[in-house]
């Protein structure tokens, strides 16, 4: 089955948290799940990261940048990443690993 754009970002992103070491998980979003949730959650050295992942051009919905700001409110750090801006994971990754990078 032929991946989607946003699917192909999603994988590139999860092959740099699975690089540095980085526990995630994908959020449902239906049932009970929370609509609006970024796509990625993360734990890195103990602090929150959200990622949410936009193919090309593709722009949060106002219901995904309600809970980006609600996140960010809230101390935690949030991404929103497409193909051009892939590197902001790993230099994200290393500032909050405060190692440079090494994993």
């Amino acid at each position: 089955m032929a991946r989607t754009p946003e699917g192909i970002v999603k994988d590139k992103v999860v092959a740099v948290l699975k690089r540095y070491g980085v526990y995630y998980f994908f959020p449902a979003s239906y049932g009970m799940g929370r609509s609006g949730v970024p796509d990625i959650i993360c734990c890195v050295s103990g602090r929150f990261l959200a990622i949410e992942c936009k193919a090309g051009k593709g722009k949060p919905t106002a219901l995904q940048m309600h809970e980006i700001d609600s996140i960010l409110s809230a101390g935690g750090s949030a991404l929103i990443i497409n193909e051009a801006s892939l590197p902001e994971v790993e230099l994200k990754l290393r500032a909050m690993l405060g190692d440079g990078g090494s994993s």
